[in-house]
């Protein structure tokens, strides 16, 4: 097999040839044919998260089909299409996977960094973390929606459903992958989208747009409307007091990413009159399985651009420099 691997932070990934692995009990082994590139890979690179398991195969959105069972797996066959996102592996035993809240547990394992992803030929998953995916969908343009599409699901839920009666204003920050999917959901619900982005980006402005955004602008410009709910995307934590000064009262601002610069100090009037700040982490087996419940009823269009598996570093650098609308994926078979 070949895969990219991450050998030390900070340094470009490394194509090496690999024995294909075998899957052991409760595992699967799948030929890969997508994997999305991530901004939380973009983290895991250049070491802002920590504690990745060196040498790591990164890539948390995968698409592929079943070669082989480990042991004791059941309910997935040969050659079905699964997927298999961030969540690699929970204790199930901690206070908060014995509460349902399995993206908070003690002693997690995730993809693409505390064991190898998807940025690879081949990959070995935990059975009981990887999903069927539905139709409609090819492999490239369903791999966001593992990560991207998930993770902006579960900080959607998070928001809330705005006011009785109107869907309500929401307002997103950052307008990369995940919030171009999150748009369409927003939209076809009701909301009327908000996108706020780097100033002068007039391009995701106008894309944002096609999406049906009511309004696009710069992220230090006020909308046109107070918002009920805002999530940022960005991972800038600037951003989180101008959502909050652009939320109305009993508003929520979410934190959607799994890495942020500090959040600069701010005025208590910012957060006075029950506005309140959440963050999102990770997701939990329960999201995904709810959200491609209702993928096959959205009709959503992820706007992808396709990356040969070699050209990993380079769909990195795009991504890290702003260069991509929509999501960077690699075509790894």
């Amino acid at each position: 097999m070949r895969a990219m691997v991450l050998e030390r932070p900070g340094t470009p990934l490394v194509l090496r040839e690999r024995a294909v692995p075998r899957p052991g009990p409760g595992e699967i082994l799948l030929a890969v044919s997508a994997c999305g590139v991530c901004r939380t890979d973009l983290h895991v690179v250049d070491g802002e998260l920590t504690h990745p398991v060196l040498p790591v195969v990164p890539g948390h959105e995968i698409v592929g089909r079943v070669l082989s069972l480990g042991d004791g797996v059941a309910g997935f066959h040969q050659g079905q299409r699964i997927g298999v996102p961030w969540l690699g592996a929970t204790c199930g035993t901690c206070p908060y996977c014995r509460d349902g809240r399995e993206n908070l547990c003690d002693a997690p394992r995730f993809t693409g960094y505390t064991r190898d992803g998807g940025y690879a030929t081949h990959a070995v998953a935990d059975a009981r973390y990887c999903f069927a995916l539905p139709d409609g969908m090819d492999d490239c343009s369903i791999a966001p929606l593992l990560c991207a599409g998930l993770i902006g699901w579960r900080s959607y839920r998070m928001a809330g459903q705005g006011r009785a009666g109107d869907g309500g204003a929401i307002g997103l920050y950052g307008f990369g992958a995940a919030a171009h999917i999150l748009a369409q959901v927003a939209v076809q619900q009701g909301r009327r989208v908000h996108a706020f982005t780097r100033r002068g980006d007039t391009e995701s402005q106008a894309f944002a747009r096609t999406l049906g955004a009511t309004w696009a602008g710069a992220a230090d410009e006020p909308p046109p409307e107070p918002l009920d709910a805002a999530i940022v995307f960005a991972p800038v934590g600037a951003l989180v007091p101008a959502a909050l000064a652009a939320v109305r009262k009993g508003g929520r601002v979410v934190c959607a990413g799994i890495h942020m610069s500090d959040i600069p100090s701010f005025p208590y009037a910012l957060l006075w009159e029950e506005r309140q700040i959440l963050s999102v982490a990770n997701l939990t087996r329960e999201d995904a399985r709810e959200f491609f419940s209702v993928v096959p009823r959205l009709a959503l269009r992820t706007r992808v651009t396709r990356y040969r598996l070699d050209d990993a570093n380079a769909a990195l650098a795009d991504l890290k420099a702003g260069r991509l609308q929509g999501a960077a994926v690699l075509q790894c078979s």
